[in-house]
């Protein structure tokens, strides 16, 4: 890179991106982790492709594995359970068992508003089309 100052970026920071990224978080907060304005993780964006990879991956990553919470939850699922026994203050016994989770209305409408919004969203789009008629037309349409 000609001209301007050294830059901060180490190779480091690509592992350290995509852990941030896998804990959901923003351009601006990793920005503030590293300890530079946001404009500068922009620049190391363009400058080092492998930073971006990294951002990319983790930003993936984190983005399907909340995707299939979601599912589950909108479609219900089995979780193991464990529950404990105690007698004054000290666990006796201790069962694991399986618990199902029923499906859950609102992650079921978040999934379709968001995958068919045509079908789902709230506000439907009615267009409206104006129609030209004469004063007798108009008249005549009432009757």
């Amino acid at each position: 890179m000609a001209g301007g100052r050294p830059t901060s970026y180490k190779e480091e920071y690509n592992e350290q991106a995509y852990k941030l990224c896998l804990l959901g978080s923003t351009d601006v907060e990793m920005a503030d982790f590293f300890g530079v304005a946001e404009s500068t993780l922009n620049n190391w964006k363009k400058d080092y492709p492998e930073f971006l990879e990294s951002l990319k991956k983790g930003k993936s990553f984190a983005d399907a594995n909340i995707a299939s919470r979601l599912y589950q939850r909108a479609m219900g699922y089995q979780g193991k359970e464990t529950k404990t026994a105690t007698h004054e203050g000290i666990i006796t016994d201790a069962q694991e068992y399986v618990k199902d989770y029923a499906p859950d209305t609102t992650a079921a409408i978040f999934w379709l508003k968001n995958r068919q919004r045509d079908k789902w969203r709230d506000r439907q789009d009615h267009s409206v089309q104006a129609v030209e008629m004469t004063h007798e037309q108009w008249l005549e349409s009432l009757k």
